[in-house]
């Protein structure tokens, strides 16, 4: 390989930002396995900033890539998909609606999964169809601060309607581009 086909190590910034992101989701499942909820949702938290970093890097940079989307939207389905619904499961969801809370922790994430894919074949670029999987993992990471304090339907409602809207045709502006 000559020194013209390497890549600058700049290139490189965006995706360790990204892999961050990857890992706070993975912790915030840990996190929740063990019943450390508001930690939990701080890692998914940590994960929004990551994940509004990596494409402002990227796009300063003029670093973005095929692999670079695709590492966001698989961290993304961790991050803000897996492990909201594992944190609002682990939260006690299951106690109070038994296989419910499972069906709609499932929903969630394939929910997600599915706004992401439509979102990664989409050639849009002034606004968003379906409200984003960030958003929507973000929110519920924002209410289980506050899981203790609110009615227990909260948590489910909410994630029922989010599930719905990831894969809705509504219409989102894009912020901070």
């Amino acid at each position: 390989m000559s020194g013209s086909d390497k890549l600058p190590k700049s290139r490189i910034i965006p995706s360790v930002i990204t892999s961050a992101n990857l890992l706070f989701g993975f912790l915030s499942i840990l996190w929740a396995m063990e019943g450390y909820m508001d930690e939990a949702a701080g890692f998914i938290l940590l994960s929004v900033v990551m994940d509004t970093l990596d494409g402002k890097m990227a796009r300063k940079l003029s670093a973005s890539s095929d692999f670079g989307k695709e590492l966001d939207s698989l961290s993304d389905l961790v991050s803000f998909g897996v492990a909201p619904a594992v944190l609002a499961y682990a939260s006690g969801m299951y106690l109070k609606i038994g296989y419910g809370g499972v069906v709609i922790a499932a929903l969630f994430v394939l929910c997600g999964a599915i706004r992401l894919a439509r979102y990664n074949t989409m050639n849009v670029s002034s606004y968003f169809v379906g409200v984003p999987i960030t958003f929507a993992g973000g929110f519920i990471a924002l209410l289980m601060l506050f899981y203790k304090m609110i009615p227990w339907y909260v948590i489910p409602v909410c994630m029922l309607i989010l599930s719905f809207l990831m894969v809705s045709r509504l219409r989102v502006n894009r912020f901070g581009k």
